[in-house]
């Protein structure tokens, strides 16, 4: 697996938004493959995002779903549509965790190495990871402690000044 670090500029942190808009579009127009952006169980976060990938474009919009995870304590309503996430509608995904059987990119934004996320799954195998660090001390130090677990792993790791 390729695991691309970028590393961000002061100006690309302050829009942290219009990147993840732009690297996502980036990686939708090099690649057939489906993107899962994973964010942290931060709602606030996924709906800034979630708007952010809508408007990103005036002449079009990055297709995308939420994949919304139900916990086991939750009765089925049969009047509610269960959420199929086998076959995703979008070739953008926005969750908090890996669905199973994931085979695409990974924008990962959360403070955690992909492969935590991966161990919680069934059969998820991401071909390529992108991690964003911005230029504070707190993101270095997880960018350097993500980047310890992908280097134990074998993973080929590359990094982008932006």
């Amino acid at each position: 697996m390729n695991i691309s670090f970028y590393i961000l500029s002061e100006s690309k942190a302050q829009d942290i938004l219009g990147f993840i808009c732009q690297l996502t579009q980036t990686a939708l127009n090099k690649s057939a493959q489906s993107l899962l952006i994973l964010i942290d169980k931060d709602d606030e976060l996924l709906s800034t995002l979630d708007e952010a990938l809508w408007s990103y474009d005036a002449a079009s919009f990055i297709p995308h779903q939420r994949l919304l995870h139900a916990t086991i304590s939750e009765p089925k309503d049969a009047s509610k549509p269960v959420q199929d996430n086998s076959e995703p509608l979008a070739p953008v995904l926005l969750s908090s965790y890996m669905p199973a059987d994931f085979k695409g990119i990974v924008l990962n934004t959360t403070i955690h190495p992909v492969n935590r996320f991966m161990a919680a799954t069934n059969n998820a195998q991401p071909t390529r990871v992108l991690e964003l660090i911005k230029p504070d001390p707190e993101s270095t130090q997880e960018g350097r402690h993500k980047y310890k677990a992908y280097q134990q792993l074998g993973y080929e790791l590359t990094h982008f000044k932006v």
